[in-house]
């Protein structure tokens, strides 16, 4: 909890002092403001079936930031027992961006995951996580309303499983990539 608190202090006083600059957006349509985007997943194999669906929409308070909210569903499907174990994950994350300098910026974010986990070969079970990420990354124009980007984010909340427990992420760094179509590129 002290590493949230921090964190969102630091970037709350980021967000605070950009407000001194003239980065309004007056005048821009509320349709433009809007930006929407993702990532989508997909993985094969003899072990494991994996699809994730990431949509993502966003509003351009100012030039430089951006606040949204994420959805994610997973789809895993383990294949080396028969039956096979077929699991489903689910979480909302809401964000806010702020555009640094030129391409480069910095993401904080909540997200609470719902998440589905094996307790023998015919049982699951669910778990709640709610994790405080934060880092960066840069964005890339792909044309005149469409980006590419790439973010490395830490989980502060993120802790290493105990023998025989399970947990959603294998680490606390979270890298994604992915696509925003609409309002303003950075």
């Amino acid at each position: 909890m002290k590493h949230f608190l921090s964190a969102l202090i630091v970037f709350a006083t980021t967000l605070a002092y950009s407000q001194g600059e003239d980065n309004s957006l007056k005048g821009v349509p509320f349709k433009e403001r809007i930006v929407t985007g993702g990532g989508f997943g997909l993985g094969f194999g003899s072990n494991a079936d994996f699809i994730s669906v990431s949509p993502q929409v966003g509003y351009m308070l100012t030039q430089k930031i951006m606040a949204g909210t994420g959805f994610t569903y997973r789809y895993t499907n383990y294949k080396f027992v028969k039956p096979s174990i077929k699991l489903n994950d689910y979480s909302i994350n809401p964000f806010a961006r702020y555009n640094v300098y030129e391409n480069f910026f910095l993401q904080a974010e909540y997200e609470y995951l719902n998440f589905e986990l094996p307790v023998s070969l015919n049982e699951t079970t669910r778990e709640d996580f709610n994790s405080f990420l934060a880092g960066g990354g840069i964005i890339q124009p792909l044309g005149d309303r469409v980006s590419l980007f790439i973010m490395a984010l830490y989980n502060f909340s993120y802790v290493t499983p105990k023998a025989g427990e399970y947990a959603p992420y294998d680490s606390p760094i979270v890298f994604r990539i992915g696509v925003n179509a609409g309002g303003f590129s950075f």
